[in-house]
């Protein structure tokens, strides 16, 4: 057995530290179907799992890699996919089925332009809202957006942390750029990894529901096999995990569903802040458009005007509260993001009207460049 975590510097892709982030968290089963601009993934993760004791299974399409990790979730382990594009809309229907069985797994979506096969090469921002309302029904889960491949590292660790803390589906949404671009990539002795694995249950086995909530509103997951009563099923169904066809059940059920994250907020969501303290114009953005708006905030500063930025670690949930405080107190709030408005219309509703809101998005296919934001500044704001 090699080591899990390979600590050191190393000069890797965003795709690379995905898949060494999610071994150093405990990953031992990952399930995909190869795509660009995600197959780095699998095929790292093909290369170093069978050196630490895990499987990767080649699957023959996106919806059964999406079973799959489901699946052999429920044995105990830690699992991920990855994904991309057309891949990531086959998983829509299973995303749902890991959501309602509460089923902890992390799925990559290294971004790229859509709709359709799109440009499969290129960069885009425009799965965010299917990544939140992708599946049918009503559901909370949680999306995070890297914007290097340090932070792809960190934050598939965070993703599988927050999967298993809160027994729900985490999507790590990357792009192409951040995927493939390679950086320093700095992996720390595994001592300093904080790992969080699923809550277990405690207790007389004949007495055991599957999913009776903790005191945070998550229940104990056991593993098939252990002698506990498991029953998994997509249909509405009670504490025990058996169907219950009524309007009480689904109310029941979908209170806990919410609940365990709304109740969570201030533990789930991740944001930064960048010159901040006097903005009076604040860019808000996630991925690799932070990089367009570090540069812009700083030109812009230099040309006199009061910028600051926003970024979203956790994009899902979205970090409302923050938003609506910061637009009680500046000018404007610019969303910068590879697609034609979708984060944007969730910073206008948070803003409610305090402040003017606007979008610099592009169609995908490149990074924007930091100038279409200075201009836009410059055009709209007075220093």
């Amino acid at each position: 057995m090699k080591p899990a975590v390979r600590t050191g510097n190393h000069y890797i892709t965003g795709d690379v530290a995905c898949a060494e982030g999610a071994i150093a968290a405990g990953c031992r089963f990952f399930g995909a179907y190869p795509i660009t601009p995600a197959t780095e993934v699998a095929e790292h993760m093909a290369e170093r799992l069978p050196d630490v004791g895990g499987t990767f299974i080649q699957m023959e399409d996106e919806i059964a890699a999406m079973a799959s990790i489901l699946g052999a979730a429920w044995t105990g382990v830690k699992t991920m996919t990855a994904t991309s594009g057309p891949g990531f809309s086959l998983m829509m229907e299973n995303l749902g089925l890991g959501v309602c069985t509460e089923t902890p797994c992390v799925i990559v979506n290294v971004q790229r332009t859509g709709p359709s096969t799109g440009l499969p090469t290129q960069t885009g921002q425009g799965d965010m809202m299917q990544a939140r309302w992708g599946s049918h029904g009503d559901y909370e889960l949680i999306a995070i957006a890297p914007s290097s491949p340090q932070d792809c590292f960190y934050h598939t660790i965070l993703a599988f942390n927050l999967s298993e803390k809160y027994r729900v589906p985490v999507l790590v949404m990357a792009d192409e750029i951040v995927g493939h671009m390679s950086e320093k990539v700095v992996i720390p002795d595994a001592r300093e990894i904080t790992l969080v694995s699923r809550p277990r249950p405690k207790g007389r086995k004949d007495r055991f529901r599957l999913y009776q909530p903790g005191p945070d509103g998550v229940a104990p997951m056991p593993a098939i096999g252990e002698g506990y009563n498991v029953h998994v099923t997509g249909l509405t169904h009670d504490e025990r995990g058996y169907p219950v066809m009524t309007p009480e059940a689904q109310e029941e059920m979908m209170t806990r569903l919410k609940g365990k994250i709304r109740n969570n907020l201030d533990d789930i969501i991740r944001t930064e802040e960048y010159r901040m303290e006097d903005a009076d114009i604040v860019i808000v953005s996630y991925g690799i458009s932070v990089r367009t708006g570090l540069t812009a905030v700083d030109e812009a500063r230099r040309l006199g005007y009061k910028v600051g930025l926003f970024r979203l670690i956790t994009v899902w949930p979205f970090p409302e509260e923050r938003i609506h405080a910061i637009a009680a107190r500046v000018k404007g709030l610019i969303t910068v993001e590879i697609n034609l408005g979708q984060v944007h219309y969730e910073v206008e509703r948070c803003a409610h009207g305090q402040a003017a809101t606007y979008l610099v998005g592009d169609a995908g296919g490149k990074i924007i460049h930091p100038d279409k934001v200075v201009s836009l500044i410059q055009e709209v704001f007075q220093p």
